[in-house]
């Protein structure tokens, strides 16, 4: 009787996720427009920058190539230990829009980027902000973009998946979990209404907000520590009666945010326990959830193959379903679409990582990111 209602729930979620992944490819293609303002509103881009000397040119070159006019580029030195405050003096001294500062010593009770974002905040002079990470490259349409997006929908923040590369097995099964937010947890629809807020997502790969929205809800301080502060941004701004947009970008941004599988591993994991507000209870919740909802359908699927169990069936249209969200999801990112065969391979790598999250944070071992321990 049990086994009979877990697969006629499982086919019933799995055409729910479909659904709900067909409707948030709709609503991030239907509500976006292209980059049609080129002047207007003063713009502050915002770029932390620590140890990125190998990224620090090519994001900052992408940042002043860009169509529209009125815009500022603001870079924080995170301490450097590397050459990256070499190249920041030298593009500093090419182009007056770049305006380089050094970062203070990080106070006890801040995490390195959301301290790295206040800074830069309090130099903007800009009317909207654009908070990106140092190893983006823009199209020359992103800001372009923002700006008419922001306008069209007449929000308060607007952030989105902008494109992924990736050059090795361990970043397509660990970079990829990202999307499951619009495909399996969050219907986009909902970011259309300023209530509840936990139904809203932001990527801090590109984020665009009001400059007065920001300080309004306390700016950085709201989330100091956070490692997951771009989610709790978009929280905070809807909590305080603001609206939030999600779309894609991946046509003006993109990036190889990780470079192989351990820094993947160690970058996307590092969030998971903060990003479910460090409750061991929601993380226990959705390990079980992504076990016996998410992943288990596919071990299962080759023990009835062997078996020839009465369940194949039911089995067979959960995977077909889950196979074609995955391949939904990667065809609206630009990916390879046979990436989608790897979903197994995805959930059980999250699997791994919410332990591993979970784990580092009661124990106090906590991260190492940016050579720095954060827990």
């Amino acid at each position: 009787m049990l086994i009979s209602y877990y697969y006629h729930i499982l086919v019933i979620i799995a055409f729910y996720f479909l659904i709900m992944s067909l409707g948030n490819r709709y609503e991030m293609r239907h509500f976006t427009k292209g980059p049609e303002i080129l002047d207007g509103k003063m713009v502050s881009v915002l770029v932390p920058m620590r140890n990125e000397e190998k990224n620090a040119r090519i994001c900052l070159d992408s940042l002043r190539n860009q169509l529209y006019k009125n815009y500022e580029i603001l870079v924080l030195n995170d301490n450097s230990s590397d050459n990256t405050a070499i190249i920041l003096e030298e593009i500093a001294k090419e182009d007056s829009r770049v305006k380089v500062f050094n970062g203070q010593p990080l106070p006890d009770d801040w995490y390195g980027k959301p301290f790295a974002l206040h800074q830069l905040s309090l130099q903007a002079k800009g009317d909207i902000l654009i908070f990106t990470d140092a190893d983006t490259v823009h199209n020359p349409t992103s800001i372009s973009w923002a700006v008419t997006n922001m306008r069209n929908l007449k929000t308060d923040m607007l952030s989105g998946y902008i494109g992924q590369v990736f050059f090795t097995f361990g970043e397509i099964i660990t970079v990829p979990l990202m999307f499951a937010l619009t495909g399996f947890i969050i219907p986009l629809f909902l970011n259309r209404f300023r209530k509840p807020h936990w139904f809203s997502a932001a990527i801090g790969q590109f984020i665009v907000i009001r400059h007065d929205v920001f300080k309004a809800i306390r700016g950085c301080e709201a989330f100091k520590k956070k490692t997951s502060e771009d989610i709790y941004m978009s929280r905070f701004v809807k909590k305080n009666g603001y609206s939030t947009r999600f779309l894609n970008i991946c046509e003006h941004v993109h990036c190889r945010m990780y470079n192989g599988f351990r820094p993947a591993i160690e970058g996307i994991g590092k969030n998971i326990f903060d990003f479910l507000g460090k409750k061991t209870f929601f993380i226990f919740f959705m390990f079980v959830a992504v076990l016996f909802i998410l992943f288990l359908p596919f071990p299962l699927l080759i023990y009835n193959l062997i078996t020839g169990s009465p369940w194949l069936l039911h089995n067979v249209i959960v995977y077909i379903l889950y196979t074609l969200t995955w391949i939904f999801i990667f065809l609206e990112q630009r990916l390879k679409w046979y990436y989608c065969f790897l979903w197994p391979f995805l959930f059980l790598n999250f699997l791994y990582m919410a332990v591993w999250s979970w784990f580092r944070s009661i124990t106090g071992k906590g991260f190492i990111w940016k050579d720095r321990k954060v827990i």
